[in-house]
């Protein structure tokens, strides 16, 4: 009886515990782990030499889905253009197959816009996926149609505040019209405290932005975690208290990040802590997704009947890669520029190696086709004839030369003319010498320059080209149309690296 009694008090004094410590195990939640899956700068729908593509990063993507509920795909830009497709439509087949694989958020880079701001808006229309730029206003400084500055997402509990935010120069790399673009770290840092404030447990930026603004973002702590796209390169950095992550481009690599979050207490005792972890997946050990390849092949199969038209035969290695046309003289510039100055019947030609896209090399013996042709020149700029003084001449050039040593597009190259320079000197004191027919260029005599219309506006710096006295020609001749009726004038195609720009150190 008395044993009974006391096992009675010993259960029920058991059952008070176990009851007491129910609020505080509540408290102390399991760890949550969130996938990030990125991707950024996609120009090609299907894989080359057996790496990246859509289809292949549609398998990493809807892998990660199936295996966990708790994924949030992000493309941190550049889609749209430029792409061997997207001079026939203007980027509409890279909306279609994204809306296949839709984003849980995607960031418009710089390219969005180079068909200008009235396609890029009906492009957003079209698309079945969150588009985040809370740098972006319309010429009154109003959000635009169909985006959106920043999102609260939750995944197994955990509250996500998303920001997002576009490359804040794209008024001079692309044809944005009167679009504002707010600096980035500025706005990104604002938007995280607001959704911190609105309850988010961590914060997200999605971002286009150059190394400089991703160093500033990471340094100012301006978002727990960095999702950037624009520089082409596979970067994760975390320094213990931030994340930042790139993945490449054309989906060579695709980037996750597990980060494992724990939440502790509540209202004012709540503590959020988190870890990343990275995967990198090289997508030439990847397996195309089925589905996406089929539809990817209906576009190339449309494409083919047009492009696969031989021009000439190459006779010398040509190397489009970007940091060949974007980091020295390279013979397929000299190829492009002498085509736009001896179509256009200009003295001097001048061109930016950004505009050269494929990343091609190609070797001796290949035929050029009307598909290669594309591929390099994919924005469809057209032709422009501007008559400037040799002193603005000289100007464009050193604009060109001004951020060599970061690869920018800007890099010039060039027909016409031979240039002398040290890229080690200072910004705007590179050009040593500029010769044109074999004597030094005279400052105050008006040259016809073959360019393009995108550099004639001012694009990638190039305001010398837009001097008082310059004439604009642009018509209706496309770049890429002039570089295939040079090529196969010529039938066999010799051009080499030749001098035109010496680089005395």
């Amino acid at each position: 009886m008395n044993l009974r009694f006391a096992r009675r008090h010993v259960l029920g004094a058991l059952a008070l515990a176990s009851a007491s410590l129910l609020p505080l195990v509540a408290l102390a939640q399991a760890p949550t782990k969130i996938t990030f899956v990125l991707t950024n700068d996609i120009y090609k729908m299907n894989e080359d030499g057996g790496k990246g593509g859509l289809p292949k990063l549609a398998t990493v993507v809807k892998n990660e889905r199936k295996n966990s509920q708790n994924v949030i795909f992000a493309h941190a830009g550049d889609t749209l253009s430029p792409s061997l497709m997207s001079g026939f439509d203007q980027g509409q087949h890279m909306i279609a197959l994204f809306n296949e694989l839709p984003p849980d958020v995607f960031v418009p880079g710089n390219h969005e816009f180079d068909f200008g701001p009235e396609v890029y808006a009906k492009r957003v229309s079209e698309a079945k996926f969150p588009v985040l730029a809370a740098n972006l206003r319309d010429a009154a400084g109003n959000g635009l149609p169909n985006h959106k500055d920043t999102m609260i997402v939750e995944r197994g509990g955990v509250k996500i505040g998303i920001v997002g935010a576009t490359l804040q120069n794209t008024p001079q790399l692309s044809s944005s019209g009167n679009l504002k673009f707010a600096p980035t770290v500025d706005t990104v840092a604002a938007a995280t405290r607001a959704l911190k404030q609105q309850g988010a447990d961590i914060t997200v930026a999605v971002v286009h932005a150059d190394k400089e603004t991703g160093q500033k973002l990471f340094a100012a702590r301006a978002a727990d975690i960095i999702l950037s796209g624009h520089n082409h390169d596979l970067n994760i950095n975390y320094d213990g208290r931030t994340s930042i992550t790139e993945s490449g481009e054309d989906a060579d690599f695709v980037v996750a990040v597990d980060v494992s979050v724990t939440i502790k207490g509540e209202g004012a005792a709540r503590t959020v802590t988190w870890a990343p972890n990275y995967r990198v997946f090289p997508t030439r050990e990847v397996t195309p997704d089925p589905d996406m390849l089929a539809k990817v092949k209906v576009y190339e199969s449309e494409l083919s009947k047009e492009l696969d038209v031989d021009l000439a035969t190459i006779n010398a290695p040509l190397d489009s890669r970007s940091a060949t046309v974007r980091g020295g003289e390279a013979a397929i510039g000299n190829l492009i520029a002498d085509a736009l100055r001896v179509q256009a019947g200009t003295e001097l030609a001048i061109t930016n190696g950004g505009g050269i896209r494929a990343g091609k090399e190609y070797k001796p013996g290949e035929k050029l086709t009307r598909r290669h042709v594309l591929a390099e020149l994919p924005f469809g700029n057209k032709t422009t004839v501007t008559k400037i003084t040799g002193k603005a001449v000289k100007a464009a050039l050193e604009n060109g030369l001004s951020q060599v040593e970061q690869r920018a597009g800007r890099f010039p190259q060039i027909s016409g003319m031979k240039v002398t320079a040290n890229f080690a000197a200072p910004v705007g004191q590179r050009v040593i010498a500029v010769e044109v027919d074999g004597k030094p260029i005279d400052e105050n005599r008006l040259y016809t320059v073959a360019t393009n219309d995108f550099m004639v506006r001012g694009g990638d710096g190039y305001t010398s080209l837009r001097d008082p006295n310059a004439t604009g020609d642009t018509g209706d001749r496309l770049m890429a149309n002039d570089v295939m009726v040079y090529a196969r004038k010529l039938g066999t195609i010799d051009a080499k690296v030749e001098g035109r720009i010496l680089n005395k150190q």
